[in-house]
């Protein structure tokens, strides 16, 4: 095997420390000195694409086919050219795939990427044609089946590789084959643990599934983190779950307010023929309410926060410090808290204060309980 010039072999080297500047302008004096060396052209078109510079890479690629037409390689380089940078085209991209599977057939890559492209493309076809309507369950077959055998085969010459089955699990899931979707989310992981996609995928539908309360879902999602701590999907899913445990002490506190006044006699818990107990409550009464009050924020809150994991509870400090409607959300609670701790241990010698107390800790956070749930962004 003839060995690679020095040159090209020193751009490779930059390449992987990702110092693409050095590369490129090394092998643009290498080629301006050597014109047909193919890997060259190759190296530098590569470079142009970690640069963002899909333009000048295709320009790389052509170059490239001029001196080797039917090279595999440099047919990949141009159907990446293509489909990069805002003026990609998959449909241009989709022939010089199939040229690059006929070059050579028994490579995974070129299977890989043409499922994508022709998955992409039987979807813009038939949106063309039905509209915006999704495929019935009868045309999903037809309109993904190409895309579905290519990736099929990719998998078969490509098993251990990633990018393969990532492919394979987008043509699953605009199939709708849940299934062989989470068949491939297993196989992924099984490859990559910390692959952010499909873990993110993975955790969502155990956090979502029927029965899971905030607290679980936001352990799910912070195990999930820990494997895969740039997934900004992991993290959106920990903020929503945090919020939603932050939603769940507005609860209690509302609880607190209403045993207040049921000790208060208030109008709406006496029923009628009863009498209402005289006023102002005794002192042991008053203090007897800080019991069930303090075992209600022991138990519903304090023990469920200290059983979440570390990322969790440093999350609900980062969701006060960075939501709005976390804030509020506290803010509240603790409104209706100070009304309730009002309402049982001022000695109160009529009902009107009470009476207005008790509707002032309820009516905020009534007027806001329904709407912001989705608030945790």
């Amino acid at each position: 095997m003839t060995p690679l010039p020095s040159a090209v072999e020193q751009a490779q080297a930059l390449v992987d420390f990702a110092r693409y500047d050095q590369a490129r302008a090394l092998l643009s004096q290498h080629l301006a000195e050597d014109p047909g060396d193919t890997r060259a052209w190759i190296e530098i078109g590569y470079c142009h694409l970690k640069m963002q510079q899909p333009e000048q890479a295709l320009e790389a690629a052509d170059e490239a086919l001029k001196l080797a037409p039917e090279d595999f390689y440099v047919l990949i380089l141009r159907a990446k050219a293509l489909t990069s940078g805002p003026n990609s085209s998959w449909r241009a991209a989709e022939p010089v795939l199939r040229e690059a599977v006929r070059a050579d057939p028994q490579h995974w890559y070129g299977y890989t990427m043409l499922a994508d492209a022709v998955c992409r493309m039987s979807m813009v076809r038939y949106l063309q044609v039905n509209g915006s309507r999704k495929p019935e369950p009868h045309e999903v077959d037809l309109v993904f089946r190409e895309a579905a055998d290519l990736a099929a085969e990719a998998l078969r010459l490509g098993p251990e590789e990633i990018y393969a089955h990532e492919i394979a699990h987008q043509i699953a899931t605009f199939s709708g084959n849940a299934a062989a979707g989470e068949q491939l989310d297993g196989a992924i992981l099984r490859l990559d643990p910390t692959h952010p996609e499909a873990l993110a995928r993975q955790t969502r539908k155990a956090a979502e599934a029927p029965g899971v309360k905030a607290g679980r879902a936001a352990d799910l999602y912070a195990t999930g983190l820990a494997a895969a701590p740039d997934s900004a999907e992991l993290q959106r899913g920990l903020d929503q779950a945090t919020y939603r445990m932050l939603r769940g002490v507005r609860w209690l506190a509302l609880l607190c307010v209403a045993f207040a006044g049921a000790m208060m006699d208030l109008d709406m818990f006496v029923r009628e023929g009863e009498v209402a107990r005289e006023l102002p409550v005794p002192l042991g009464q008053r203090l007897w309410y800080l019991v069930p009050t303090t075992a209600i924020w022991i138990v519903g809150a304090l023990l469920r926060y200290r059983r979440r994991r570390a990322g969790v509870r440093l999350n609900v400090q980062s969701l006060i410090r960075r939501r709005r409607w976390a804030r509020i959300v506290l803010a509240q609670a603790a409104w209706a808290m100070l009304c309730a701790v009002l309402i049982t241990q001022v000695p109160w010698n009529e009902r009107t204060l009470p009476q207005v107390l008790f509707w002032a800790g309820l009516a905020p956070t009534f007027a806001t309980i329904w709407f912001d749930r989705n608030k945790a962004h």
